[in-house]
């Protein structure tokens, strides 16, 4: 096995110690917290001011955090935070493509803090160093965020409720499919948890298919590992 090989390998195996945890508790709050962020500042400045009103308008992680959505995050490596409530009547009204762009906010936020995190390992400035303790090193570190904030972007890019994707599919989506769309809204939930719960227990690990090699690439092009 070459060098590179065996560098690449690694990055996959990092396994759930202290340190990998702590890495994901700086990385939850920071990633939710400019997520739900974007997405209030895109509604204000298209005029709605349902966030603001709201108190979201904010870079407090406190008021963006969810419980559950923290816990998952910290166990399975995916997680949400509180939607940010917008009024779609009022954005519509300013313009077609407002809500779209409201809802892509969020997941351009994560590819960007990836992208900010990446360069230093891109031009490398930080050592290729795992960690070995209770705190992690800052290659794992880094290594974690730009992991974690790819996958919220990815996952909140699947075309289901209530994910971002949903509403960014239904502007660039053919009527056809809108009204399809439409249909199943009520039980995109469900469905979301049976594709990531109950489907790997039967051998079907879509979203896996899909997400893992879009992060596993996405970050490969970003670090160059």
């Amino acid at each position: 096995m070459s060098q590179q090989d065996s560098k690449s390998q690694k990055l996959i195996m990092l396994n759930l110690d202290s340190a990998t945890i702590l890495s994901r508790i700086i990385t939850l709050i920071i990633a939710f917290t400019f997520h739900e962020f974007a997405h209030a500042w895109t509604a204000n400045a298209f005029g709605d001011d349902t966030p603001r009103a709201n108190g979201r308008l904010t870079l407090n992680p406190a008021v963006h955090l969810d419980l559950m959505g923290t816990l998952m995050l910290l166990i399975a490596g995916f997680g949400w935070a509180r939607p940010v409530p917008i009024d779609p009547y009022v954005l519509k009204r300013r313009s077609p493509s407002a809500v779209m762009w409201v809802s892509l906010a969020g997941p351009f936020s994560n590819l960007f803090l990836a992208i900010l995190a990446a360069i230093p390992l891109r031009l490398g400035l930080v050592p290729f160093r795992f960690s070995n303790g209770m705190f992690p090193s800052m290659f794992s570190f880094l290594l974690e965020f730009i992991s974690i904030n790819l996958l919220l972007m990815l996952f909140n890019l699947i075309p289901l409720a209530p994910l971002d994707g949903e509403k960014i599919a239904e502007f660039l989506f053919p009527p056809s499919w809108v009204n399809f769309m439409e249909t199943i809204r009520p039980y995109g939930p469900l469905i979301l948890m049976a594709l990531i719960f109950v489907g790997p227990m039967i051998g079907i690990d879509l979203v896996g298919w899909i997400l893992r090699p879009a992060l596993l690439g996405l970050r490969s092009l970003l670090i160059g590992i």
